[in-house]
């Protein structure tokens, strides 16, 4: 396997990230969209790469714009996911994208974990030659976004109107970069940011019907149906569905990457005929099938 550190660039900040290559045949290629507060160096865009290379795909894992919590490059101004909006992230995949098909690749496997599942639905929908889509704990987004994850116990938790009349406050008084610290995770959050996921975060499950291309959808099973609904997502689905969930899993599959390696991989194997012989999943491994 080797392994490239590149640059996408934007109209603003550069999307930094690895291009992995399979040192044989290369059979395809997977493009990989972290998750809120993510980046491509943890999680399933560290530890899927090395097994998809051995399938013969060549991988794109960058950062989004909207990336880690709060970041900074070459200054002292600050970046990454307090500040991030939905049409950044929307730019930023069909961007890596389109540097993916610089190098041969026009029409890749797209893989994509919670917000980038989201992300990655809404992807796939402007881009129906995707050969198959794998969402991982993919939250499906909506106008309720805010509303759900706060009554989970995340963002706002009970103080929602609270904050929502703080961000409209802040931006209506053109202080939109201006933080907020959150009781929930994710700790801070630019007032345009907060306003941005009331409005325009895509609907994942509106989407559906137009995704055509056979998906895997996979959820921990310490993961609530709800806020990761894989089965609603199959049933408005239009194309081939699987579901599968992960004993003793949780949304960020500590303890369990060996589990999703093998059932990403050998559903990859099956989906676009490759060679998975090297990746026969373990019994202690299997998930449960929906």
């Amino acid at each position: 396997m080797r392994a490239e550190l590149v640059s996408v660039p934007t109209g603003t900040i550069p999307l930094d990230g690895l291009y992995y290559e399979p040192e044989g045949r290369v059979e395809g290629a997977a493009l990989l969209f972290h998750g809120n507060a993510m980046n491509f160096y943890v999680g399933a865009l560290r530890f899927l790469p090395p097994v998809l290379v051995k399938l013969g795909l060549a991988c794109l894992a960058f950062n989004r714009r909207g990336h880690d919590i709060l970041s900074t490059r070459a200054s002292r101004t600050p970046e990454g996911g307090a500040f991030q909006l939905a049409r950044e992230g929307i730019e930023d995949n069909q961007l890596a994208a389109r540097w993916l098909a610089a190098r041969g690749f026009p029409a890749p496997v797209v893989i994509g974990h919670s917000n980038g599942g989201m992300l990655a639905v809404r992807h796939v929908a402007d881009h129906p030659r995707t050969p198959a889509l794998v969402l991982l704990s993919a939250h499906m987004g909506g106008k309720n976004i805010l509303e759900r994850t706060s009554k989970a116990g995340l963002m706002a938790r009970e103080r929602i109107e609270e904050f929502n009349a703080r961000a409209r406050e802040l931006v209506a008084a053109g202080r939109g970069r201006e933080l907020m610290l959150m009781p929930g995770w994710w700790y801070a959050i630019s007032a345009e940011s907060y306003l941005d996921r009331l409005t325009e975060t895509p609907d994942g499950i509106a989407l559906a019907p137009t995704i055509k291309c056979p998906t895997l959808y996979v959820r921990g099973d310490k993961e609530s149906r709800e806020n990761y609904p894989a089965e609603d997502f199959r049933a408005h689905g239009g194309g081939p569905c699987d579901v599968e969930i992960i004993p003793d899993c949780d949304h960020f599959y500590n303890g369990r990457e060996e589990a999703i390696q093998a059932i990403v991989s050998s559903w990859l194997a099956k989906t676009l005929d490759l060679d998975a012989t090297r990746w026969q999943m373990p019994s202690s491994a299997k998930p449960v099938s929906e």
